[in-house]
Formats: C-alpha cells, sequence, structure tokens
C-alpha cells in the first residue's frame, strides 16, 4: 500500500512539478486550437481530400509513438531529462507558425510531421523528469496534477478556437497565429523555470543507449512488464475517442454541437485526475484502476443501451472519469516499478505499446461499428473492460507488491 510520509504531506508538491504541469497545458492549448480546425482548413481551404487528412493524422501519431521510445533511451544514456524535454517543446513551439504561414498542403504535411517529432521527443523524459523531482510518496499527485493541466488545454484550446472562429468571422490564419503565443509561453517555461535534480544512483543497472536492447529489456524487470500488459489491455479496452462523436452524430446532436461531447469529458477528465492521483498515494493504487475499468464498462453500457441525449451525457462523463482514474495512475506505476537510470527507456516502451493497443482498438471498434452498429461497438467494448478487470485482479497482486 502506498503511504504518503508526513513531511511530504505537509511540503506539497514540489515546484518543478507545477511548472511541468502548466508547460503541458500551454502546449495543449496552443495544439488543440490548431488540431481542432486542421481537418476543416485542409479540406475547405486548401482542397485536401479526406484521404489526405486521415494519411496525416496517421503518419503523426505513429511517428509520436515511434520517436518516444528513443528520446526515453537516449535521456536514459545522457543521464538528462530537461535538455530532450526542452527540445521536443521548442521544436513544436518553433514549428507552430507554419501553420498560418503554410502556403499548400505540403507544407502542412511537413508541420505537422516536425510538430509530432516535437510531441515524441518530448513525451518520454518529461514523464521520467516528473517521475525523478517527484517525492515517491507523492508520484500519484505528481502524474495526478500533470495530467489534469495537461487535459484543462485539451478543452481549453477548442473552445477558446471556437470563439475566436466568431469573433474573426472564421479567419482561420488570425486564430492559427494566436496558437503561437502559448506554444512559446510553455517552451520558455520549460527551458528557464524547471530545474533538473542530480540523477539517483542506481549502480547494480548500467543505463541502456539503445531502446531495442534486449538487456535493458531484462533490466526493466517482471513487475514494469505487467505494467505494461495492464497498460495494454486497458487500452484494448478504451479505444478512440472519436467513437463519442459518432455516437452523438447516431443519435441526432447537431453538428454545432458535437465539439461539446469531448469538451464534457476532457472537463470530468481534468477534474477527477489529480484527486485520482492523490488518492493513489494513500491506497493501492490498483484498487482505482480497478475502479477506473468500473466506470468505463459503465460508460459502455449507457452508450450501447441509452441512444438519447442523457444517455450519451452519462456515458461521455462516466468515460471522462474512467480516464482520471486510470491514466496518470498507469504513469505512476512505470516510475514506482522502473529502475532510476531507465526510467527514459520505461516510458518509452509503455507510451510505443499502448499507442499500438490504441491503434488496434480503434480498427476493431471500427470494423464492429460497420458490421453491427454503435451498439455491437460499446458492447464489445464492455466485454473487453471486463476482461481486463479480471486481468488486473489477477496481476494485482504483483502490482500491489511494488506499489508502497
Amino acid at each position: 500500500m502506498t503511504t504518503t510520509t508526513p513531511t511530504a504531506a505537509r511540503s506539497g508538491l514540489p515546484r518543478g512539478i507545477w511548472v511541468l504541469g502548466f508547460v503541458s497545458m500551454l502546449m495543449d492549448i496552443s495544439s488543440e486550437m490548431i488540431h481542432a480546425l486542421l481537418p476543416v482548413y485542409l479540406v475547405t481551404v486548401l482542397g485536401a481530400s479526406t484521404l489526405t487528412v486521415g494519411f496525416i493524422e496517421g503518419i503523426a501519431e505513429a511517428t509520436a509513438s515511434i520517436t518516444k521510445i528513443f528520446s526515453g533511451a537516449l535521456s536514459d544514456w545522457l543521464g538528462r531529462r530537461k535538455l530532450l524535454a526542452a527540445l521536443g517543446y521548442g521544436l513544436a513551439a518553433f514549428t507552430k507558425p507554419l501553420f498560418p504561414l503554410a502556403p499548400s498542403v505540403g507544407w502542412l504535411v511537413a508541420a505537422r510531421f516536425i510538430d509530432r517529432v516535437g510531441k515524441g521527443i518530448r513525451g518520454a523524459p518529461r514523464d521520467a523528469l516528473i517521475a525523478d523531482i517527484a517525492p515517491r510518496g507523492l508520484r500519484g499527485a505528481s502524474f495526478g496534477l500533470r495530467q489534469s493541466l495537461d487535459t484543462i488545454g485539451a478543452f481549453v484550446g477548442p473552445l477558446v478556437a471556437i470563439g475566436l472562429m466568431w469573433w474573426t468571422a472564421d479567419n482561420f490564419t488570425a486564430v492559427f497565429w494566436v496558437a503561437v503565443l502559448p506554444a512559446f509561453l510553455s517552451f520558455g517555461l520549460i527551458a528557464f523555470a524547471v530545474s533538473e535534480p542530480e540523477p539517483e544512483p542506481d549502480p547494480s543497472r548500467e543505463p541502456a543507449g539503445n531502446p531495442l536492447n534486449l538487456a535493458a529489456m531484462r533490466q526493466l524487470g517482471t513487475v514494469y512488464w505487467r505494467v505494461v500488459a495492464v497498460g495494454v489491455v486497458f487500452t484494448l479496452a478504451r479505444f478512440s475517442e472519436a467513437f463519442l462523436i459518432l455516437r452523438a452524430q447516431n443519435i441526432g446532436l447537431n453538428a454545432m454541437w458535437v465539439p461539446a461531447v469531448l469538451v464534457l469529458m476532457n472537463i470530468v477528465y481534468a477534474l477527477s485526475a489529480y484527486p485520482a492521483g492523490v488518492l493513489s498515494d494513500r491506497i493501492n493504487r490498483t484498487g482505482l484502476l480497478a475502479l477506473g475499468l468500473v466506470f468505463l464498462a459503465c460508460a459502455d453500457l449507457a452508450l450501447a443501451l441509452l441512444p438519447s441525449l442523457g444517455g450519451l451525457a452519462l456515458g461521455v462523463a462516466l468515460w471522462g472519469l474512467h480516464m482520471g482514474l486510470t491514466q496518470g495512475l498507469l504513469s505512476a506505476l512505470v516510475a514506482d516499478a522502473a529502475p532510476p537510470s531507465l526510467r527514459g527507456t520505461a516510458f518509452g516502451y509503455f507510451n510505443l505499446f499502448t499507442g499500438l493497443a490504441l491503434l488496434a482498438a480503434s480498427v476493431i471498434a471500427g470494423a464492429l461499428w460497420d458490421a453491427y452498429g454503435p451498439a455491437g461497438t460499446f458492447f464489445a467494448g464492455l466485454g473487453f473492460a471486463l476482461v481486463s478487470l479480471m486481468g488486473l485482479l489477477a496481476v494485482g497482486n504483483g502490482l500491489a507488491a511494488e506499489d508502497k
């Protein structure tokens, strides 16, 4: 069982954790302002096909997932996290002006690609840096806070974009220029307001320069790979939030209000992630993960059986609650299980495998939707959630032994 020491509880979270949370929030505001409008901009202004939009998004997300594992391992080899995290945020910030300046689809493809490379570079080193800064008894709260602030950015960005589009009479370029500002504020914060602690001594472990090194994979340990397995199974039960939007359209929600689905989900997510992280520092993390799966199962049930506005709102809110109870906690479990000298590599592997699982889950969900309709998709999600819950209970003792 995880406990928080009295000294840690009194002192609160380190300043660096708060700063990294605001770094994530500002960059997410910037990115979501652009990403919320980019598909429409590509199709209506630049004349791109929907196939092109899908290709751009697929390449972008795959690039981010693959880059994370190499940047994580490099941060272990260097023994420094901040340099790579700042490089990733800086690359994303300096790419943002390309979006309003891009004269063609090709330029936007390049901008999106570089932006996602920046995300991939910063992801694993930033999470490892949080694990390095956070006291062991406050890791759940630390990852929960970062997740909450990041998720605030995920719904503030689209809301700001909607307001600016109304104010500027649908001037995409003006909105893209405004999005540049929070990106550079994010980069400035991590560059000048975050201090990296000295690496923890770990004489029994040798850092690995190659993320595909089998010796490094073995050094990560059995408990770590159990956490990865749990994360992958969790992700298979949680397909893309795009299907929440499709369900909203399916029940007849006006297109103007469809984005409110993700706003509601992210508000619940943001409000629950930090309290869940704090609670996980006081009780067994696996118990909260199990509760998160119960909420996911209930969300799937509501979305399958209640094809109404009230049913949609209930399902989306429960979905957000599940995210808040699980995503930060999984990161905390990775930090708990990984050796200090291999934390970057550990987060890289975790992000890679869960990213591939999300892709597989979304493909399966789409195929089921085409074959059996939305009820078939959400009933399958319910089944995956229940199987995941049984798997978590089966390996829970091993995770709980490390979660202390």
